[in-house]
């Protein structure tokens, strides 16, 4: 009983980018970073991703003009600038909302934000024995996204006897149910662009978990691509050899 507790049911998710062939959406992708942005970004920085990777191949492909404009909104630190401050370029990296660790655990209650960047890779779930074999077979990759989908969507409340300390919320999917962030989402709290996305925390999660899996591998479409290429090229020349060797040996018999 405490091992099940200790491992929770994961609510796997049908995602794009699963599989051999999976590869991004590109529209989920935006919705995600807005997601991101507008709720996340406050405490949660992204310190391996530039504004410059949001307009590459397989990712949001925002345009130039509208990453250069994002990076104008954002001041960043300096020193060989003028008042060691200067607008944002696209080849900055996303600023953290924090100057110091310090200041960002004195405004979380003592609580450090972790760095979302490579989160998607940092984290996974749990399978029993012998369902996780099965996952070399349907090349699955996925359990960061997974992960973030099913931490963002289980909040509820404590269970009788269970004391929550002030600062605390009970999250049945976190290891040891008590996480210092808040519920993040909710309901309407953000407006899609097209009204005929369902703006519900469920819809959020599965976007902003999906842009997080982006952000921790962004060259994932380009290495499936490769992968893909190197398999043909492996058979073809199986094949080739074969025939050599039956060839250079025709006359052993």
């Amino acid at each position: 009983m405490a091992q099940a507790q200790d491992n929770p049911h994961t609510d796997q998710q049908s995602w794009s980018f699963a599989g051999v062939f999976g590869t991004y959406d590109q529209n989920q992708l935006r919705r995600g970073f807005q997601v991101y942005r507008e709720v996340c970004s406050s405490c949660h920085g992204l310190e391996f991703i530039a504004f410059r990777n949001l307009s590459e191949p397989g990712g949001p492909r925002f345009s130039e003009d509208q990453v250069r404009a994002l990076a104008a909104e954002f001041t960043i630190a300096d020193e060989t600038a003028t008042d060691g401050r200067r607008e944002g370029v696209p080849a900055d990296r996303w600023p953290n909302p924090f100057p110091s660790e310090q200041i960002a655990r004195d405004s979380n209650s003592g609580a450090f934000p972790p760095d979302l960047s490579l989160m998607a890779k940092a984290r996974g779930i749990h399978m029993d024995f012998p369902w996780w074999i099965f996952t070399y077979f349907t090349a699955y990759q996925e359990a960061g996204a997974d992960y973030i989908y099913n931490l963002l969507t289980r909040y509820t409340e404590a269970p009788e006897g269970v004391d929550v300390p002030v600062g605390q919320y009970y999250n049945d999917y976190f290891a040891g149910h008590l996480i210092a962030m808040a519920p993040p989402l909710s309901d309407g709290i953000v407006s899609y662009a097209d009204e005929s996305t369902p703006q519900t925390m469920e819809q959020y999660a599965r976007d902003v978990s999906a842009f997080l899996q982006w952000t921790a591998d962004p060259h994932m479409v380009d290495r499936k691509a490769t992968g893909f290429k190197v398999i043909l090229f492996l058979i073809v020349l199986s094949i080739l050899m074969y025939l050599v060797k039956r060839r250079i040996w025709r006359d052993v018999h």
